[in-house]
């Protein structure tokens, strides 16, 4: 009976141990845990030899990675110049207060994360809220109180 293999050690098999793959690595066992755990960084180190401090130096630089566990379903709210003036703040507020969370935390039953960006890059369709990598242009606070309460209904919360 064969093993489960951790995430770090299907990454690496994935891509190969070169140290030009950590970032494809890094995204992969992310995928898995929601977040790069630090046993799952060492791992990763020694199967690359490189050190660690080279390795949580790239999962610092680049906000796409975290090193606190993420909610479930991932909330996303474009903050950006052309959102701002098409009222993301208001939208954000009622995220916060849909959520019970600030920008930044996780609900305690980890199924939501609540994040904001400065520019998604989708500005005529502002302002917008990812949920999932799933792109909601036009949002209002009223919109995004729905969306929100359907997901929380799909996963059998509220």
């Amino acid at each position: 009976m064969k093993k489960d293999l951790s995430p770090e050690i299907k990454a690496v098999e994935k891509y190969g141990t070169d140290r030009t793959c950590l970032i494809p690595i890094l995204h992969e066992v992310q995928k898995e845990y929601r977040y790069l755990p630090e046993k799952a960084l060492r791992n990763i180190a020694a199967m690359l030899d490189i050190s660690l401090v080279d390795v949580y130096g790239v999962a610092t630089y680049f906000r796409a990675f975290s090193l606190e566990p993420k909610g479930k379903h991932l909330v996303t709210c474009c903050m950006g110049t052309a959102c701002h003036v098409r009222n993301s703040p208001g939208v954000l507020e009622e995220a916060k207060r849909t959520l019970g969370i600030d920008a930044g935390e996780t609900t305690d039953d980890m199924l939501f994360s609540l994040e904001t960006v400065n520019c998604l890059g989708a500005c005529a369709l502002g302002p917008i809220v990812v949920i999932d990598n799933e792109y909601h242009g036009e949002m209002t606070p009223a919109k995004v109180k729905k969306i929100l309460k359907e997901v929380e209904k799909q996963e059998g919360r509220g």
